[in-house]
Parts: structure tokens; C-alpha cells; sequence
């Protein structure tokens, strides 16, 4: 049997609201989405290293905007950004964040505009 440790988290108060009414219309808790989207994730990730495949770690710094989508596109060898959606998708792995400089520089832009 395998056993089960608690650990402490922050999530964002919303998504934790939004993460509930999934669970509860899928007859299921937040715990058990979690475990599952987390044990795809992990899972994914060591199967494609185990291969030697760098392709999900690409997809997967896409995703948390640690790479931009030129970067992925090069690295993965495509030149559609349709292309890298659809993998990023079969990946079962969220659209990407924008990384915390191009944000930034988007918040500066909307208050110069301002007044």
C-alpha cells in the first residue's frame, strides 16, 4: 500500500472556489482532482525523460511562461503557433502564462494611457 503525506499549499482563493464546484459536479473532492492532474503530470514528465525526450519540459516551460512561444517553436522544431497549442493541449498542460517582465511592461503601458 502506498501511503499518503498532507503537505501545505497556497492557491489562489478563487481557483480553490472554481477547483470546488468542479469537484462537486464530478462527484469527487479537490483533493482527488488534484492528485490526479498532479500524478499526470509527474508521470508525463518522467516518461519523457526516461526517453530522452525534451519535448514536455519544453511544452511544460511554455506553460509556466518560463519561455516564450519562439523559443518552443524552435526548440520543438514547428513554425505554427497552432501547432504548439495543439501539443500543448495534448499534453493535457494550461495555456501559457506571459512571463512576469512582458506583464510588467503591459500594467506600465496601461497607466501611461491613464490621465
Amino acid at each position: 500500500m502506498v501511503g499518503t503525506v498532507n503537505f501545505t499549499g497556497a492557491v489562489n482563493r478563487e481557483l480553490l472556489k472554481r477547483a470546488k464546484v468542479i469537484a462537486a459536479k464530478s462527484d469527487t473532492s479537490v483533493n482527488a482532482l488534484f492528485n490526479a492532474e498532479l500524478r499526470h503530470l509527474v508521470e508525463t514528465f518522467e516518461a519523457a525523460e526516461v526517453a530522452g525526450n525534451q519535448n514536455f519540459k519544453t511544452l511544460l516551460d511554455f506553460s509556466l511562461g518560463r519561455s516564450d512561444d519562439h523559443a518552443a517553436m524552435a526548440a520543438l522544431g514547428i513554425d505554427s503557433q497552432e501547432d504548439l497549442f495543439l501539443l500543448m493541449t495534448q499534453a493535457h498542460l494550461p495555456m501559457p502564462r506571459l512571463p512576469e517582465s512582458i506583464t510588467q511592461e503591459m500594467i506600465a503601458s496601461l497607466h501611461a494611457l491613464a490621465p
